[in-house]
């Protein structure tokens, strides 16, 4: 099943809301299974971009207008995995569930917020998801 995922970067100025679709193999009930389950697919799709690695031109080369793009977002990069480790899938999936549960992001489905990893969500999937990564802020309280 294909599922409809908004990733929100609170740094980002120009372009903040990056629409995706993930395809899932399953049909998530709850929270937690759907965590699972997008953390999956994004690990799988990192493991097939690591293997086209050697497949990829020689010479990259951005526009103009990628390079501002980029530049808005802190990174001007080619998207280039420079890894040679693959993603292990289930420490993937136990990371994305840590990850929530201690407040690293926040899930909302159309406008309502997923606050509990047993919630059911089953029948509500063609909703649009949004993953909103929190930014950690630094100082004193003093």
């Amino acid at each position: 099943m294909d599922i409809r995922v908004n990733i929100k970067h609170m740094g980002k100025k120009k372009k903040p809301v990056e629409p995706r679709t993930y395809h899932l193999t399953g049909e998530p009930a709850t929270v937690r299974e759907l965590i699972l389950a997008v953390a999956e697919a994004g690990a799988q799709e990192y493991n097939r971009r690591l293997k086209d690695k050697a497949s990829q031109d020689l010479l990259k080369c951005l526009t103009r207008q990628e390079i501002e793009d980029k530049a808005e977002t802190g990174k001007v990069s080619f998207g280039v995995v420079y890894g040679e480790k693959e993603a292990d899938v289930k420490q993937a999936g136990e990371n994305a569930v840590q990850c929530f549960e201690d407040g690293i992001y926040r899930i909302f489905l159309d406008d309502r917020p997923l606050e509990d990893l047993d919630e059911d969500i089953s029948g509500q999937t063609d909703g649009m998801f949004t993953f909103v990564r929190l930014t950690m802020l630094s100082g004193r309280m003093w």
